[in-house]
């Protein structure tokens, strides 16, 4: 599957806001989907760049040999889903904006994982 769609179907995941997959090395956007004047999806893909170096660091100072599956960001009214991207070289991460009200985050979480199996970068 390429990026555009895999954009296509995360965006098909009820409640999603917005998608974006992210270089976190440059914290650059590959590609994006949805979004809008109260999500800027570029602007997402560069602050959630410094959560995914920062949690990285955090897990290296630790001395924890594990790699991280998701981190989860829980607001009022959405959820914010990153998935580095495990296969992927170069460090790139899925970015997912769901809204709380319309989306199930365990379904969410499941369809990403199957993402990242089928992209091919």
């Amino acid at each position: 599957m390429n990026i555009e769609s895999a954009l296509k179907e995360a965006m098909s995941i009820e409640g999603a806001l917005g998608v974006a997959l992210v270089d976190y090395e440059s914290g650059m956007s590959l590609g994006a989907l949805g979004g809008g004047p109260q999500l800027d999806l570029e602007l997402a893909a560069a602050g959630n760049t410094e959560v995914v170096r920062a949690k990285q660091r955090t897990l290296k100072s630790l001395g924890l040999q594990e790699e991280i599956e998701d981190i989860l960001i829980t607001l009022g009214t959405q959820y914010h889903l990153i998935r580095p991207l495990a296969r992927a070289r170069g460090g790139l991460f899925l970015y997912l904006a769901l809204d709380r009200g319309r989306g199930n985050l365990a379904l969410a979480r499941h369809r990403l994982r199957a993402l990242e199996a089928e992209l091919e970068v």
